[in-house]
């Protein structure tokens, strides 16, 4: 028999892609996961800003980035301005300061939408890995691996997982939507 276990990985995976991803929607707050795929060029490669210097949250609205190398000030502020942060950093000679504005009411409903348009995007992927499952599940029995019976408790288990995978990524999007909402 098969074992679910696989599937039930590339499920997690996929609601952990949208957790990260979450964690790079800003809410008002600072969060430091927003400069998570910001890369800096660094002598010629490019490298993840929280590689190139100490990223701090001194107040709930900024962000400080202090780079090891003062050399690098220029190159971070760069990359914050063309990556799509949507935020202008201030270079005061030493650290790099990012200030986020209150967020309007329409960028509220903006963000909670496309937290909603990436939790049914996760579920359309484990609906995807369910239907890769019973396909496999099908190949099996007609090579005579498995019976009828076994077939249909594995089709069984792998719905529930499913429905329990979906329940934990409506969760996440519910408690995603809740903080951009909040003022």
């Amino acid at each position: 028999m098969q074992d679910i276990k696989i599937y039930e990985d590339k499920m997690n995976k996929s609601l952990d892609a949208l957790l990260s991803e979450f964690g790079t929607i800003r809410a008002g707050r600072a969060n430091p996961h927003v400069l998570d795929k910001i890369k800096v060029d660094y002598y010629g490669s490019p490298t993840p800003i929280q590689q190139v210097g100490n990223i701090s949250v001194p107040e709930p609205r900024m962000i400080v980035i202090q780079p090891w190398e003062r050399s690098l000030l220029k190159p971070i502020e760069k990359a914050i301005q063309v990556s799509d942060l949507g935020i202008n950093p201030t270079n005061d000679g030493s650290v790099i300061r990012l200030v986020f504005p209150e967020l309007t009411e329409e960028r509220r409903k903006e963000l909670a939408k496309d937290v909603k348009k990436k939790g049914d995007n996760a579920k359309v992927a484990m609906r995807n890995i369910r239907r890769d499952a019973n396909d496999a599940f099908k190949k099996m029995e007609k090579a005579g691996e498995i019976s009828e019976d076994e077939k249909a408790e594995a089709e069984e288990k792998i719905q529930k997982l499913t429905d329990k995978m979906v329940e934990k990524v409506d969760k996440a999007v519910e408690n995603k939507t809740k903080e951009v909402m909040t003022v």
